[in-house]
């Protein structure tokens, strides 16, 4: 999910190239991936009870110690007010009891799915007699570069080892406190459920140099995952040498199509846009049918103002009191606050060509009682989330039954949408004869 931020961005253009030949010796960075190197061979072995007891492990530990973790994070909040940072951000940064519990009820959910290492993806006897299986396995190590916020220390590091990967956290510099005292809690419980706490290592922070070794890391880092604002996932995809799943930020849209139930639409796009602004999959534009601008559309814009949002309306929209007129940019910009764009379209049609020219492709919604219409919204709108009669805000692997996500992919290859357990894993294929020959 996507941030303002940009401190763990970087220079795409560095010429420097690590590869595994370079001398660990010289670069922290590459002592940590040595380390993960390592400690990825033991967790690729690692049976699902001793991966689910350091879950466990880990969710009561940070309950245990929440006080040593809201206490760090205290300071980098106080620290990002000092320095003006947005609202928005600040509460992505923003830990609290209620979010703590819910980073470790994450860690218990992936405790509690299926460990994919080792699951048959397919197989069978071929004609010869040769027995072909092919098997989910671990990348092997995972560096993930991620921008402010400190639950997803949690979730990566846990998904990460249910799925027997090793993993590089390297998040910014404003969560740098708080990111230092949730992985110690991760590590101390990983190595008391006997497993090497160097499966969860912390990179730092403090320079972007590191983020561009770990780019150029290729030999020790199997996969890169940037996880952040524009700049960031854009210089990491341009720049790395290392396989990168992508990422991407989300200018999310609901439509709300002239056969839509009105009541069910007001709610939805009040809870897509307002239940938590701050996070990609949030709405970011709302488009209405031209059939419902007498009627709907001053309704759910006063609904929207009553709640707080700064509506950035079309020409017929700006016409409402205390709508701001839209700028082209406002159709393209992922607000992350409590500001919305909104727009009037004459038909299905305009709304899914308005999409497409607009969408960053993460999560759209359609709000309609004809089947027709959702059918080709789904079928025309190619984006890594649709949703008929529901909010945006569902994309999310927790609330499609996966556990806690890394991430959420906008990318086609390998993985799309939530990122949960299978996606973290590659495959081989297990071939078992009796002497056969070719």
């Amino acid at each position: 999910m996507s941030d303002a931020t940009t401190d763990a961005s970087i220079d795409a253009s560095t010429d420097a190239s690590i590869d595994a030949s370079t001398d660990a010796s010289t670069d922290p960075v590459l002592v940590l991936a040595d380390r993960a190197r390592a400690a990825s061979h033991g967790l690729a072995q690692a049976t699902r009870a001793t991966k689910d007891a350091a879950l466990h492990a880990m969710a009561d530990a940070l309950l245990e110690r929440a006080g040593q973790v809201l206490e760090a994070n205290a300071d980098d909040v106080r620290r990002a007010e000092q320095d003006g940072t947005p609202e928005g951000i600040v509460d992505r940064l923003r830990l609290s009891t209620e979010r703590l519990e819910a980073m470790a009820q994450g860690l218990r959910d992936v405790a509690g799915l299926p460990d994919p290492v080792g699951e048959v993806v397919r197989g069978g006897t071929l004609a010869n007699g040769l027995e072909m299986r092919q098997v989910r396995v671990p990348f092997g190590v995972v560096a993930m570069v991620y921008e402010a916020r400190p639950n997803v220390t949690a979730d990566a590091a846990g998904i990460c080892l249910k799925s027997g990967n090793a993993v590089l956290l390297r998040g910014s510099s404003s969560a740098a406190v708080s990111n230092a005292a949730i992985v110690e809690v991760l590590r101390d419980a990983a190595a008391g459920a006997g497993l090497d706490p160097d499966v969860v290592q912390l990179v730092p922070a403090d320079s972007r140099e590191s983020v561009t070794t770990l780019m150029r890391a290729r030999g020790r880092v199997d996969v890169l995952i940037p996880r952040g604002g524009a700049g960031l996932i854009r210089s990491v995809v341009e720049g790395s040498t290392v396989p990168v799943i992508e990422t991407g930020v989300g200018n999310c849209h609901v439509y709300v199509d002239r056969a839509a139930d009105l009541d069910k639409a007001l709610a939805v796009v009040l809870n897509a846009k307002t239940h938590r602004p701050s996070v990609c999959n949030a709405a970011e534009t709302l488009l209405v049918h031209a059939d419902l601008a007498d009627t709907f559309l001053p309704r759910v814009v006063a609904a929207l103002q009553e709640a707080g949002v700064t509506v950035h309306g079309d020409p017929t929209t700006a016409a409402l009191p205390g709508v701001v007129p839209a700028t082209d940019d406002d159709w393209d910009t992922e607000y992350l606050t409590l500001d919305l764009a909104v727009g009037v379209v004459g038909s299905i049609d305009a709304a899914i060509d308005h999409v497409r020219r607009h969408s960053s492709a993460h999560s759209e919604a359609i709000l309609t009682e004809d089947q027709s219409a959702a059918r080709r919204f789904v079928a025309a709108v190619d984006s890594a989330a649709v949703l008929v009669n529901a909010s945006t805000r569902f994309t999310d692997g927790g609330e499609l039954g996966f556990g806690a996500e890394i991430g959420i992919s906008t990318q086609k290859l390998h993985a799309r949408g939530p990122m949960g357990l299978p996606e973290m894993t590659s495959t081989k294929y297990v071939v078992t004869g009796d002497g056969h020959v070719r």
